[in-house]
C-alpha cells in the first residue's frame, strides 16, 4: 500500500500555525489566501510547496519567488522546513504500522506499508483504504492511497491515478500494465533529465515504453528496442534507468525497501483486549514484555544495548521511550526498573491498546553464572547497573568519562566517551606541560589594551572587566598539526598569567607578527588556572 501525503509541507505548516494560535481550526483560514513555502538558494528564494489557493492563482512549486510575485504580488510566504517534514514522515511511518507488519519511508512525502495477509483484518482492501483516509483526515492530513502487488505500481497509482476514473486497487500482477498503461512515464519515479530524454523520443505513456522494451513484431521495432537498451544500459541507478523502473513496476525484478523499523531485530508486543489507562497495569505488561525479550535474546545469544518501548494509544498517537544501556544485558528486572523511570507522567489518553518492546541494538552476550551478577546487583556493586541508573536519571550525555586523544592541541587532547566503552589502541596521551584546572568549551577572544612587542599583554579586557597583569609564565609554543590542518593555520604562544587580584588565567597569542599568515595576531583566553 502506498500512502502519498500530497500536501505534507503545507499541512504541517498549517497545523503548526493552528497550535501557535491555540485553536484547532485556526489554521483552516490560512488556506483561503495563497501561501508558498520557500527555500533559500544561490539565485534567491525558490518555492518548495504551495497551498490550493496558490495553485488556483497559477503559481507552481519549483519557480522562483520573484516570478511568482509577478503573477500574484500579495502571496504570503513562510520558510520551508524539510528536516521537520522528514521527522513528521518518520513518525507517520511508525504510526502506519497499525495497518501492516512493517512500513518504509518514501521521501519526501510518501509511505509504503506491507499489507500482505492483513487486509482481511479490516474487512477487505477497500475498507482498509477507507480506514487509512479517515485516520489521516483526523490528523488534518490529506492523502491519496493505492494498493498493488508491487511498490512501484502502488506508487504510480497513488500519484498519477485519476480519482474516481481508475480503481485504487490492482489485484493481480498481470493487471498492472492494463491498469497503468495510460499513465505518464513520470509514474516510473525517474529523474527529471531522464524524463526529458523520453519526451524527446516521443515516449509519453507507460504503454509507449512497454511496446519498445518488450517483444518486437518486425525488424524496425527490434532495432528501436536495441537502440533504447544501448542508451540506458550503462545507467545503474534505478531512478536514472527506465528499464529497471519498468521491471520493478511489473514485478520482474525485486525492489529493495528499507523498513523504518528493522524487522529482524528482537521484538515482542502485546495487543490488549481492553485499553490500559492505569500505570499499575502498564507496569505489569512491561514486566511481561521484558521477560519475553530476555527469552528472545537468550535464544539468539545476545544482550540488548538499546531498547525502544512503543505505546499505541486508541486515538492513534504513538509514544516512544528509548533506553541505551552501558553494557549488553538481558535481565528483565533491570530492564523493567529502568523503564519505570521513563514512564513517569506518561499520558495514556483514552487508553493504550498496543505495547511493543524492540531491541534496536544488540550485542553478543555469552551465558554466565547468574548468581554472581545477582549478588552484585543486591549489594549495589554492579558498575553497569549503576551507570544505567545514572543515565536514565541524568540523560545519556551527562554520564561520560574523559579519555586522552592523540593530539597536542589543548581542545583535542581529551575526548568524552561512554563509561564502559573500551579505549582504542590509538588513544595515547601526549606528555604536556602543566595544564589549567578548567578549560573553556571554546576559546574566548580578549581585547588587549596594551601589549609589549612580541610579548604578553600587560592589560586586557575579558567579559567586560579590565585586568592588569601582575605575573606571567611562558611562553609555551604549540604549532599547528600540519598533517591535519591547512598550511595557513597560525601557531600559538601560551602564557600563564596572574592579575592584580590573584586570579590566574591561561591565554595565548594566535599568530606572530610578520608570519605571512594573516594580519596582526589575536589574543584568546582558553583556561582558568588554580
Amino acid at each position: 500500500m502506498a500512502i502519498w501525503c500530497a500536501r505534507l509541507s503545507v499541512d504541517r505548516w498549517r497545523l503548526s500555525l493552528a497550535s501557535e494560535q491555540g485553536e484547532l481550526d485556526a489554521g483552516e483560514g490560512a488556506d483561503a489566501n495563497p501561501v508558498a513555502l520557500i527555500t533559500e538558494t544561490a539565485h534567491g528564494p525558490r518555492i518548495a510547496a504551495i497551498n490550493d489557493a496558490a495553485r488556483e492563482a497559477s503559481i507552481r512549486a519549483g519557480t522562483m519567488l520573484a516570478d511568482a510575485r509577478t503573477l500574484y504580488p500579495q502571496i504570503q510566504t513562510a520558510p520551508a522546513d524539510p528536516a521537520g517534514d522528514l521527522a513528521l514522515l518518520e513518525k507517520l511511518a511508525v504510526w502506519a504500522q497499525r495497518w501492516g507488519p512493517w512500513s518504509a519511508l518514501d521521501p519526501p512525502d510518501g509511505l509504503l506499508v506491507d499489507i500482505t495477509a492483513a487486509a482481511h483484518l479490516f474487512g477487505g482492501e477497500q475498507r482498509l483504504l477507507a480506514d487509512v483516509t479517515t485516520a489521516f483526515a483526523k490528523r488534518k492530513l490529506a492523502v491519496r492511497t493505492a494498493i498493488a502487488p508491487t511498490a512501484g505500481a502502488a506508487w504510480a497509482l497513488s500519484h498519477f491515478g485519476r480519482t474516481g476514473a481508475q480503481p485504487a486497487i490492482i489485484h493481480g500482477q498481470g493487471d498492472i500494465m492494463r491498469t497503468l498503461i495510460d499513465l505518464p512515464v513520470a509514474a516510473l519515479r525517474l529523474d527529471s533529465d531522464v524524463l526529458t530524454v523520453l519526451r524527446r523520443l516521443g515516449l509519453k505513456r507507460l504503454g509507449d515504453l512497454a511496446d519498445i522494451t518488450t517483444g518486437a513484431v518486425n525488424r524496425s521495432e527490434a532495432a528501436a528496442r536495441d537502440a533504447f537498451h544501448r542508451r540506458f544500459r550503462n545507467r545503474k541507478s534505478p531512478s536514472a534507468n527506465p528499464l529497471i523502473r519498468l521491471d520493478q513496476l511489473l514485478g520482474r525484478v525485486p525492489e529493495p525497501l528499507l523498513p523504518v523499523v528493522a524487522p529482524d531485530m528482537p521484538l515482542v508486543q502485546r495487543r490488549l483486549m481492553e485499553p490500559l489507562r492505569h500505570r499499575s497495569l502498564l507496569d505489569q505488561v512491561l514486566s511481561d514484555l521484558a521477560k519475553d525479550m530476555a527469552r528472545s535474546l537468550e535464544g539468539r545469544g545476545e544482550g540488548a544495548r538499546r531498547l525502544e518501548l512503543g505505546l499505541w494509544r486508541v486515538d492513534g498517537e504513538v509514544i516512544v521511550r528509548r533506553l541505551e544501556l552501558a553494557a549488553a544485558t538481558r535481565d528483565p528486572a533491570h530492564i523493567t526498573r529502568l523503564f519505570e523511570d521513563k514512564l513517569e507522567g506518561i499520558d495514556a489518553g483514552f487508553g493504550i491498546e498496543t505495547v511493543r518492546l524492540r531491541a534496536s541494538w544488540a550485542e553478543s552476550l555469552s551465558h554466565r553464572q547468574g548468581d554472581v551478577e545477582a549478588a552484585a546487583e543486591r549489594h549495589g556493586t554492579s558498575l553497569s547497573a549503576f551507570i544505567d541508573r545514572l543515565t536514565v536519571r541524568l540523560g545519556p550525555q551527562a554520564v561520560r568519562r574523559p579519555v586522552p586523544g592523540a593530539s597536542h592541541l589543548p581542545e583535542c587532547a581529551q575526548n568524552w566517551r561512554p563509561v564502559l566503552e573500551p579505549e582504542s589502541a590509538s588513544q595515547n596521551a601526549f606528555a604536556f606541560h602543566q595544564r589549567p584546572l578548567k578549560l573553556l568549551n571554546k576559546p574566548e577572544r580578549i581585547a588587549v589594551l596594551y601589549a609589549s612587542p612580541d610579548g604578553y599583554p600587560q592589560r586586557f579586557r575579558w567579559r567586560g572587566n579590565v585586568h592588569d597583569v601582575a605575573r606571567v609564565e611562558g611562553p609555551e609554543r604549540i604549532a599547528p598539526e600540519w598533517w591535519r590542518q591547512k598550511s595557513t593555520v597560525r601557531l600559538r604562544d601560551y602564557y600563564r598569567i596572574e592579575d592584580a587580584h590573584g586570579r590566574r588565567y591561561w591565554i595565548y597569542r594566535h599568530g606572530v607578527a610578520g608570519d605571512g599568515r594573516g594580519g596582526a595576531p589575536d589574543w584568546f583566553l582558553q583556561g582558568l588556572c588554580a
